[in-house]
């Protein structure tokens, strides 16, 4: 999956030029926005086991139609708030994408451009690029992790389990749950889209917390680097 050397910048001189870039701030922006984020998708699913059992209560005989009815336009309430979540998700996006370009140019700073299997432009067009999005920005982050280690051999674990639980999560659960949110006919309707629900969010909170670690180990190292070359 690593591949060969694709479009890495060969002019060592233009990169010698550059100067280290902050990181501490982006880091920052993006730990509260994608902790913001993960905040929202719990609530999602509570929302959604909320009305499971409303629902199971009611066929039960133990709650009433309007119970049930409260329950539903809460759901509806939480799904149509989706899109702030969308907002949420683009801003934590942004903030981590700025934060991962930065970090680039300083991991280049300090192992060199042929550290980088892929050019600076995959930094962003890597996420948007269709089919190539299933590995290249794993190639970017992991290179930017080896890249700003102090060992160079450092294992790229971290990083590995956050791409396959982002993968899994995205590309795998996420279309199951869209098509179990899309009708709820009966009681099952409403458990597959709870059970969906919870394992996405389990997905997305375990890989955003992994991606937190990633983001404020090599923050550290590089801020350490940096620090020390400035003495």
């Amino acid at each position: 999956m690593d591949g060969s050397q694709q479009g890495v910048p060969t002019n060592a001189s233009q990169v010698s030029a550059e100067r280290p870039r902050a990181v501490t701030g982006a880091a920052t922006a993006a730990t509260v926005l994608v902790s913001l984020a993960l905040v929202h998708e719990v609530l999602l699913t509570v929302a959604s086991w909320r009305l499971y059992f409303v629902v199971h209560d009611y066929l039960a005989g133990k709650a009433t139609a309007a119970e049930v009815l409260a329950a539903d336009s809460d759901a509806l309430a939480d799904l149509g708030a989706v899109w702030v979540s969308a907002l949420i998700w683009v801003a934590a996006g942004i903030a981590c994408l700025v934060w991962l370009w930065r970090a680039r140019i300083n991991s280049e700073l300090m192992s060199g451009a042929a550290a980088h299997r892929r050019a600076r432009g995959w930094v962003v067009g890597s996420w948007i690029a269709p089919v190539a999005n299933l590995w290249i920005p794993y190639q970017v982050v992991s290179d930017v992790w080896r890249a700003s280690a102090p060992r160079r051999s450092v294992p790229v674990t971290l990083v590995t389990a956050w791409w396959a639980l982002f993968v899994v999560a995205n590309f795998v659960v996420k279309p199951i749950q869209w098509r179990t949110s899309s009708k709820f006919d009966n009681e099952q309707d409403v458990l597959s889209n709870a059970n969906a629900s919870t394992l996405l969010t389990a997905l997305y909170v375990a890989a955003g917390l992994l991606l937190v670690l990633i983001i404020r180990r090599v923050t550290a190292w590089q801020t350490h680097q940096h620090a020390q070359n400035a003495v």
